[in-house]
């Protein structure tokens, strides 16, 4: 049997990921990221270093284990599961006004009357404009007084249309979630989850994008039963 071949062109690479330091936003509850230098060009004739981050620290994906039981870890996705389509619909004026906006069914129609129908297997990315608030932890979080998160993502009702009617693969975002900064239910992740598909947080640059034609390369550290993964994601632009 022949091993189908594919073939992709692009013109452009660009980084989805943030750089990560000290300095990002983390989620409550996660643990601090930490660098130590344990050795030394000076002393030791190499400079290394060890890090401590979370499982869903910085740029990431989460593994179906994270939410469900029966899940897997992040270490039995294959890698052509990591290679894959990617379609981005962009909120961001809508956001600016509504920071609370979940995806609807309706948008994804409206994208579609422009755009084509989603093909199967695509990972839907919702550009938000989240990415800009990265560096200022309260605006990014977007917390009200009785520390609620605000900020935007996909509605439960769009993320089953996605998943049943156009059989996608994942969904992304610029934000800490994909589900709602007020949605503490994790609906979308569940949905999605539910198979080892994929889902990405706080990506960047999503705005350089267009709206089809994109393909990701997603770089995972293939911890053993992960819960998800620091994610080096690079988007191969037509």
């Amino acid at each position: 049997m022949t091993q189908s071949q594919h073939t992709i062109t692009y013109s452009r690479v660009i980084h989805l990921s943030h750089i990560i330091d000290q300095s990002v936003p983390q989620w409550p509850g996660d643990p601090s990221i930490e660098f130590d230098t344990v050795a030394e060009l000076s002393q030791d004739g190499y400079y290394l270093r060890r890090f401590s981050l979370g499982e869903h620290s910085a740029t990431h994906i989460n593994a179906p284990n994270s939410f469900h039981s029966y899940g897997v870890g992040i270490d039995q996705y294959s890698p052509q599961s990591l290679v894959v389509p990617a379609i981005v619909i962009d909120i961001c004026e809508t956001t600016t006004i509504y920071p609370d906006y979940a995806l609807t069914i309706a948008d994804i129609l409206a994208w579609e009357e422009e755009y084509g129908t989603i093909s199967s297997g695509s990972v839907v990315l919702l550009n938000t404009g989240w990415q800009n608030k990265w560096w200022d932890e309260d605006a990014f979080f977007n917390r009200d007084t009785q520390g609620i998160m605000h900020f935007p993502g996909f509605n439960s009702d769009a993320t089953q249309f996605l998943v049943d009617e156009r059989q996608i693969g994942g969904v992304g975002i610029d934000t800490h979630g994909v589900d709602p900064g007020q949605d503490n239910s994790f609906a979308t992740n569940r949905l999605v989850l539910e198979k080892p598909r994929i889902v990405l947080e706080n990506l960047t640059n999503l705005d350089q994008l267009p709206a089809k034609g994109t393909t990701l390369v997603i770089g995972i550290l293939r911890l053993r039963d992960g819960s998800g993964s620091p994610a080096a994601v690079l988007a191969l632009v037509p």
